[in-house]
């Protein structure tokens, strides 16, 4: 059987403890070859230009330059290099900037191996992806901004129901309510969950309102 090819990977974060240890994780992982690490944006840069990998995992507060302004340059100069934003918790502007600058997705630097994986797949099959644990407030924040990665058109995606469900998800609704407003079973809102998921190619519920929200779907209450 042919091997896939592994997804090359370039980290970049100016603490030696989290860098060693994201590197770590990343080699155990079959599917993922990590070509470096860098300790700043310049170096990202240069080393970006030498590796070529597929993705970029950079941290955004970083000495000499930024990760945001590191992200710029790379959508610039190497176009076919994605990226993918290391935040904490108390960084939703710095999120955006980051999205805005081409980032496809973000996460929060303390988010699980398995959360890694995912970000690093979805985007280098070329999918946004929105960290599990966005806050409302973060996901209005991406709905107003510039960062638009989905078409124009996804009219006929859904089926009405499917849209009366998004809204609801969109409105931090559970399974459990919206069976109940929608005179169906918990799971069989889930079986919907799950297709709205497929179609939207997100993983999140945080994707979800997003996606909606870009699309017409749902309008969400300007503040």
């Amino acid at each position: 059987m042919e091997q896939l090819p592994r997804i090359r990977v370039l980290i970049a974060d100016d603490h030696d403890i989290f860098r060693d240890g994201l590197s770590l994780l990343l080699l155990k992982e079959p599917a993922i070859e990590l070509v470096g690490d860098a300790a700043n944006g310049k170096q990202l840069i240069q080393m970006a230009k030498e590796l070529q990998p597929d993705i970029v995992l950079t941290d955004l507060k970083m000495p000499q330059m930024d990760g945001i302004e590191a992200i710029k340059r790379i959508k610039e100069l190497y176009p076919a290099i994605k990226a993918i934003a290391l935040s904490s918790f108390d960084s939703d502007a710095m999120v955006i900037d980051a999205l805005e600058a081409g980032a496809m997705g973000y996460i929060i630097k303390n988010a699980d191996r398995g959360e890694i994986i995912d970000a690093i797949r979805m985007v280098y099959t070329g999918s946004p992806y929105y960290c599990k644990t966005t806050s409302g407030r973060l996901v209005k924040l991406i709905a107003r901004s510039e960062f638009n990665p989905y078409k124009t058109d996804t009219s006929k995606l859904f089926s009405d129901k499917e849209k009366e469900i998004i809204r609801l998800i969109c409105e931090e609704k559970t399974s459990k309510e919206i069976g109940e407003l929608l005179f169906m079973s918990s799971r069989t809102v889930e079986g919907h969950r799950v297709k709205i998921l497929e179609k939207m190619d997100v993983k999140t519920t945080a994707g979800i309102a997003i996606y909606a929200i870009k699309n017409g779907i749902y309008s969400a209450h300007q503040e």
